[in-house]
């Protein structure tokens, strides 16, 4: 398995994080991807990646974050990603019209910005979107961009199928086993598997049964179960070939 997607420089991990990593080594767990949020931390997952051999890093600066971005941003995200080979891509980039922390307008710009350099570097861009798909599926289109990842997608099949036909992949968290989310189950279901991910986006939106606790990378394993059953299809198969999906997009090997 691979969590494509977790927030392992936040404070949450600060106290445990080799335990947190031994325990996702142990239910089968052997890539790790880590992301930014801003500048400070991509710096910070730059770092764990150097110290840990299965974790790989991106770079950017979240739509929450996006009212902090200055000129001269795009250079330092570029020297970033020239410093290691283990930045894997862009993100966490994108639109969230939900908090709306930074103004729209403001996220429009640095989320275009940040996904022309994805392009530009070449890089896989991992894409946050919440009440924004009409912008974002905008934006994407403007830019041409060719390689992306709707993370933590939690949008129903019909808004992102014409995304995910151009090329994206889907990524979905412990979203998928709560209760309520028959849109998010849905969208599993409808998505081809070729173009699907496992995540857990922790600290955060732990799945059941761990709901309500921190999240961490071994729970993944509670995604990569949910989603074999809705896909009716054999767990070792999903997990397979979401972790064949994974190693492709952002480019990373699964050795040692």
């Amino acid at each position: 398995m691979i969590d494509s997607h977790c927030h392992l420089a936040d404070t949450a991990f600060d106290d445990d994080l080799p335990a947190v990593l031994a325990r996702a080594r142990e239910v089968g767990v052997e890539r790790i991807v880590t992301i930014a949020d801003n500048l400070p931390e991509a710096e910070k997952c730059i770092g764990l990646a150097r110290e840990f051999p299965q974790l790989f890093a991106t770079v950017g600066v979240h739509p929450h974050n996006a009212k902090e971005w200055k000129r001269g941003d795009a250079d330092r995200l570029r020297t970033m990603v020239a410093s290691s080979q283990k930045v894997r891509a862009i993100g966490e980039i994108g639109l969230d019209y939900h908090y709306d922390l930074s103004p729209r307008d403001v996220q429009r710009d640095v989320f275009r910005e940040q996904l022309s350099l994805a392009k530009e570097m070449p890089l896989p861009a991992v894409i946050h979107c919440r009440e924004a798909i009409a912008d974002v599926k905008a934006i994407i289109g403007d830019v041409g961009a060719e390689k992306f990842v709707l993370h933590c997608c939690t949008e129903a099949w019909n808004d992102v199928s014409a995304l995910v036909e151009r090329g994206a992949f889907l990524s979905f968290t412990g979203m998928v086993t709560y209760p309520k989310a028959d849109v998010i189950r849905s969208t599993v279901e409808q998505c081809p598997i070729e173009k699907l991910m496992i995540e857990t986006d922790a600290p955060y939106l732990a799945p059941v049964p761990y709901r309500g606790k921190r999240n961490e990378p071994a729970f993944v394993a509670e995604v990569l179960r949910k989603v074999a059953e809705i896909k009716r299809m054999d767990i070792v198969e999903v997990d397979r070939i979401t972790t064949e999906n994974a190693l492709r997009f952002f480019g990373i090997a699964l050795v040692g």
